[in-house]
């Protein structure tokens, strides 16, 4: 696994520290899925949007594969 180093403000970090030791969890994990979500709920929107143009250019993408 590679490592990646983000620059928190304080108060990110704090919150990040205060929330890993509510839920016993360490800072690292809660970020990590956070990133993880983040990545989903992209990945989600950009196939949204193909879908709709696929869908808009339906005839045009038939024609080109002919």
């Amino acid at each position: 696994m590679q490592q990646l180093t983000l620059p928190l403000t304080p108060g990110l970090r704090d919150a990040l520290d205060d929330l890993a030791d509510a839920t016993g969890r360490s800072p690292e994990d809660i970020a990590l899925d956070a990133v993880r979500k983040r990545l989903e709920e992209e990945a989600a929107g950009v196939r949204a949007v193909a879908e709709r143009l696929a869908d808009a250019h339906a005839e045009l993408l038939r024609r080109l594969g002919e």
